[in-house]
């Protein structure tokens, strides 16, 4: 569900929380686990709750989602804290499946909400002080990772690229 633009052209709306979600598909990365997050750089400390699923706070950063109107879509880039060996050993993980995939074609959604729309379970008084919990969001952006660009001790950088953009897919499909 959309969010309201007497929300948005609100003098004093909540602020926009980005929520991100990585899928891995069962026959490409043997395994069908979705993986929540959200970047942490909001009021929030701690896990976010939207719609009863928990996006965890991890470093992420995702950029590149401008539309210029002209030329090819966007390709954003994912950008994921490997401090922990987390990412890099969910990628060996899926290399034993399919050789080489580095998680390519696990589809990548951001989703961007209002503070308002927060479940109650976020906040300590157990009330959204911002407003009424709802499913209203800014239209979800829906990604597929393309290929590994980065991966070191302290990162890894995904290329993302929309559904168009991937390689054997052709516009109409009736040929």
């Amino acid at each position: 569900m959309a969010i309201p633009t007497s929300e948005l052209q609100n003098i004093n709306p909540s602020g926009i929380i980005e929520l991100f979600k990585v899928e891995l598909n069962v026959l490409l990365h043997g395994s069908s686990t979705v993986y929540r997050f959200h970047a942490g750089t909001n009021q929030l400390n701690g896990d976010i709750i939207w719609q009863g699923d928990t996006y965890e706070k991890y470093p992420i950063q995702a950029e590149g989602f401008e539309y210029s109107g002209t030329g090819s879509l966007p390709r954003p880039t994912l950008t994921i804290s490997n401090v922990f060996g987390f990412v890099s050993a969910l990628i060996i993980n899926t290399n034993k499946v399919t050789a080489k995939n580095d998680l390519q074609g696990a589809k990548f959604t951001r989703r961007r909400v209002l503070a308002s729309s927060l479940d109650d379970a976020n906040f300590s008084s157990g009330s959204n002080p911002f407003g009424t919990p709802n499913a209203n969001e800014l239209p979800q952006e829906i990604y597929f990772i393309d290929r590994k660009v980065t991966e070191n001790r302290e990162f890894v950088q995904f290329e993302c690229v929309s559904v168009l953009d991937l390689q054997g897919i052709r516009v109409p499909k009736r040929q």
